[in-house]
């Protein structure tokens, strides 16, 4: 470990753990595998600061190692967790939301319905749709995603339309 490397990463996790957040989020459901992702991810990061040349913008080596670690976790865990799956509810977070409001309770619903409907989508579209969420330029996706801009645009009103449907009800209620 040196010095430099840890600086880096230190300084990296300050500003881009939003960044990360957003993709363990859009991958993992529950609070455990969301830190078990959220894990997995900090230490590629780390491991592939060495290999990070300054050629692309920081967001961009960041989303790529954060989506690509991600694709191959969701790839692992579904493999193995072919067991029965039990959904604990956190008591205590939940009381919290409600002490805080019936509103703030009603976001919490709202925004962990819109993460499942992006759940749901492809991964390669729930991966262009993180990185719309987050303001990023079709170029800036392209070069995230390895794939052209023209392509970037294909597959984001595929999946805006796709998430369309699966929100539809969630929309409607409003």
């Amino acid at each position: 470990m040196t010095d430099k490397q840890e600086n880096l990463f230190r300084a990296w996790f300050d500003r881009y753990k939003n960044l990360i957040f957003k993709v363990v989020n859009t991958y993992a459901a529950s609070p455990e595998d969301q830190d078990d992702l959220f894990q997995e991810i900090l230490l590629q990061l780390w491991s592939s600061i060495p290999g990070f040349q300054r050629k692309s913008k920081e967001t961009t080596w960041i989303y790529r190692v954060a989506l690509n670690t991600a694709l191959v976790w969701k790839r692992t865990e579904s493999r193995k967790r072919k067991r029965f799956r039990r959904d604990i509810l956190d008591i205590q977070e939940i009381s919290h939301i409600k002490d805080n409001g019936d509103e703030l309770f009603r976001n919490k619903q709202i925004l962990d319905q819109v993460y499942d409907s992006i759940r749901q989508l492809p991964k390669s579209e729930s991966s262009i749709v993180l990185l719309y969420l987050d303001d990023l330029s079709y170029e800036e996706m392209a070069a995230i995603l390895g794939i052209s801009k023209s392509n970037v645009g294909v597959r984001l009103n595929r999946a805006k339309k796709k998430l369309a449907q699966l929100l539809k009800g969630l929309i409607d209620d409003l």
